[in-house]
């Protein structure tokens, strides 16, 4: 199994920036999907997520109305779509995959719930 983000960089406040999670090893439709970014605290914050049930999309408080998960069950892969971005969006952002991993009470499962794990990509927003 192997997930490998990309699209990171830099943008300016305001602006839009899309994140890719490119899937191999693994059946994405077996498998719940998160989003996280690290934390200046070094703690993984979930960003949107996917169960594994039902296909349904969550988001965090933080990323609901600028943030869209998307999948394509053909190209195996995850997008972030992040518009509207903050200088407070600013992370090491991660994918992470979980075979049969549903979602709870409608919020994102916590990182330890995830075994596969990307290697992260750098989203730096500033002026």
């Amino acid at each position: 199994v192997q997930l490998v983000e990309s699209g990171g960089g830099s943008v300016q406040p305001g602006e839009s920036a899309r994140l890719t999670c490119q899937a191999s090893g693994l059946d994405l439709k077996a498998y719940g999907v998160g989003w996280f970014r690290e934390l200046p605290d070094k703690k993984l914050e979930a960003v949107a997520c996917i169960d594994s049930r039902d296909g349904r999309i969550y988001y965090s408080y933080r990323a609901k109305g600028r943030f869209t998960m998307s999948v394509d069950y053909v190209k195996n892969t995850v997008d972030l779509q992040m518009n509207s971005m903050r200088r407070d969006d600013s992370a090491v952002y991660y994918c992470a995959a979980e075979e049969g991993l549903g979602v709870v009470s409608g919020e994102c499962p916590r990182d330890g719930s995830y075994d596969e794990w990307g290697q992260g990509t750098q989203v730096t927003v500033s002026s």
